[in-house]
């Protein structure tokens, strides 16, 4: 069983995406729009831009997501965070300075009692985020 991370945005997932596979070092291995797929017939044409459904690749791992329509209107992301478990200090530091960029950080990225690393942020699309890069044993 493998858990992934879904997001939804309203209308900038391509931009987010874009934006995460720099951040992450991580392949977009698809991106289609409702505009590109069998829901085009059933949405208006301001909604055939919007993406249906991305996938991003990081370390094996998927990150996906989407943009809602107005059927399903769009209410924010909040009550989870995306948790990232850094090996190295320095890949954390550029992590969390990449993905603050133009966001809000919550915590700035420091030692812990339990973390050589860690940090809280709101990203530019208003998606949450922790940075931990754990203590070496």
């Amino acid at each position: 069983m493998k858990i992934n991370p879904y997001l939804v945005f309203n209308g900038d997932c391509r931009a987010a995406f874009t934006f995460y596979a720099q951040c992450l070092n991580g392949t977009l291995e698809m991106m289609m729009t409702f505009g590109e797929s069998p829901a085009r017939e059933h949405l208006s044409a301001d909604c055939h831009e919007r993406i249906m459904h991305t996938r991003l690749s990081v370390g094996g791992q998927l990150l996906m997501g989407s943009d809602t329509t107005p059927e399903l209107p769009y209410q924010g992301i909040h009550g989870c965070s995306i948790s990232l478990n850094i090996d190295s200090a320095s890949e954390a530091e550029r992590v969390f300075a990449a993905l603050a960029h133009q966001g809000t950080v919550q915590m700035p990225l420091e030692a812990t009692f339990w973390a050589e690393r860690f940090g809280m942020l709101v990203d530019r699309f208003g998606v949450p985020w922790m940075v931990n890069c754990e203590k070496s044993q």
